[in-house]
């Protein structure tokens, strides 16, 4: 039996607009959804309120085990899932799998935050038990985008709710589906009690009421960075705490040293990957003057030679762009960067929305597509001539998420590494890099800090009660 039934989808049940979710490779119709408005979260979040308090007290094991089975249902569910994303968000069937394997490594993981010891004793000056103990905060808001939809959904939900919080989850409407119906039906599956996970499919409307209420303590928002400004600003106004995983323009520096005939795969990997439509994105490639005219040349020869087109329907390393809006996006800071004098070694053109693997060489800090994030595939090139130079260009602009260098000799990688502020980095490897049990996020504009992951999980969705206990009534002077 399906897990995803659009024929059981109740467009009433939500009191905003009805949605059609659409494939962006043909246009065509998935199924529809209504779109929440602000008096659906005030509803969601006053039942989410409710529900939290007995979902808290329940033992540790019952906890898990709904996180647990979670995890499973993600993998036995996986053709099914697979094919959602796949046509919902135009990603590359391994791209699913990844998201998938994912998604269940997050449950297995939240599972496991369940039973992690829950506080400290500490020392006192009276005679006195003193200790502190972290609580749920009681109701995460979670505000999720469309680019890895299932992933950035459920790395917030699931150790939310393993740690005794209830969620509303506000996914991008465009990847309502895969980013928040398909999470919904593996919780219901796995036997979470009702009104534990509320998901509410809008737009920046609906997310601000999100922000604004005050039954909702903690906000977790992944987005562009001027969206996560308005949040921020916003959970700032209400006093409460906001999570923020933002943009990026991360670059990959290749030293002299570096094996052209291994990192050129690698560096089509960062920039084109899910069509340049993930944070990590490799935005910037800074090249040794040494290796820089051989680089562009194979770098544009690996992107003319991958196949672009509709997922579901043919083998093809990138699919399409999510939406028109991100068409003209790309396609303008392309054209932009070629008009100030950047020269288009391939690609800088597009089917419908399937846009070519793009490569821009003798880029600087003028250059559209090199100074700003494109989220789109295109990989502007730049040489350096020293390792001054190298750490200078990566440190420069307002990001700080994703690092990766090239070379070598490793200890020589680390050493540069030190020099560049950045949240992840990466020594031989790409810029697009995930895994559950790692912390995630960046600095500057890329957002507030690693908030996924181990401990950074119980920081961000706890809070630390101090608890002090005395045998008998203290004693004061009056």
């Amino acid at each position: 039996m399906p897990l995803l039934d659009p024929t059981s989808w109740q467009p009433g049940a939500l009191s905003g607009p009805r949605h059609t979710v659409t494939e962006p490779a043909t246009g065509d119709a998935l199924g529809t959804v209504a779109l929440a408005g602000a008096a659906d979260v005030a509803r969601a979040a006053e039942a989410a309120r409710a529900a939290q308090a007995e979902w808290a007290r329940q033992p540790h094991f019952v906890r898990a085990g709904v996180l647990r089975k979670a995890g499973d249902l993600f993998t036995a569910h996986a053709g099914e899932l697979r094919e959602w994303i796949v046509r919902e968000s135009g990603s590359v069937p391994g791209k699913a799998d990844f998201e998938l394997h994912v998604a269940a490594q997050e449950c297995y993981e939240a599972a496991a935050l369940a039973s992690r010891p829950a506080g400290q004793v500490l020392p006192s000056e009276a005679p006195r038990l003193s200790y502190t103990r972290r609580v749920p905060v009681g109701v995460v808001g979670v505000i999720s985008p469309f680019n890895a939809p299932l992933i950035l959904s459920i790395r917030s939900v699931a150790p939310a709710l393993a740690l005794g919080n209830a969620v509303v989850l506000k996914p991008d409407p465009r990847t309502a589906v895969c980013g928040g119906l398909s999470l919904a039906a593996v919780f219901a599956e796995a036997g979470l009690p009702e009104g534990l996970l509320h998901v509410l499919p809008g737009g920046a409307d609906t997310g601000a009421a999100l922000v604004a209420d005050p039954r909702v303590p903690v906000i977790s928002f992944t987005g562009s960075t001027a969206a996560g400004r308005a949040v921020g600003e916003a959970a700032g106004r209400h006093l409460k705490r906001a999570h923020l995983e933002l943009g990026g323009n991360s670059a990959l520096v290749v030293l002299e040293d570096a094996d052209l005939d291994a990192v050129i795969s690698t560096a089509a990997w960062g920039s084109f990957f899910h069509q340049g439509q993930i944070c990590m994105t490799t935005g910037r490639h800074l090249v040794h003057a040494s290796l820089y005219e051989e680089y562009v040349e194979r770098l544009a020869a690996k992107a003319e030679s991958l196949a672009v087109g509709d997922p579901h329907r043919a083998h093809v390393h990138l699919g399409p762009l999510i939406d028109d809006g991100q068409l003209a996006k790309v396609h303008g800071l392309v054209e932009a960067s070629t008009a100030a004098g950047a020269k288009l070694a391939a690609g800088g053109t597009h089917e419908d929305r399937f846009y070519r693997p793009t490569v821009l060489a003798g880029v600087d800090d003028h250059t559209p597509a090199y100074a700003e994030e494109v989220f789109g595939p295109v990989a502007p090139v730049r040489a350096f001539s020293t390792v001054d130079e190298a750490a200078a260009l990566a440190a420069a602009g307002a990001y700080g998420l994703s690092l990766g260098i090239v070379t070598r000799d490793a200890a020589r990688g680390l050493d540069l590494a030190e020099r560049i502020p950045t949240g992840i980095v990466h020594i031989n490897d790409q810029t697009v890099n995930d895994e559950a049990v790692a912390p995630f996020g960046g600095i500057a504009a890329s957002g507030t800090g690693a908030r996924f992951g181990g401990e950074a999980n119980l920081e961000a969705f706890t809070d630390v009660r101090w608890t002090t206990v005395r045998g008998d009534v203290a004693p004061y002077p009056f």
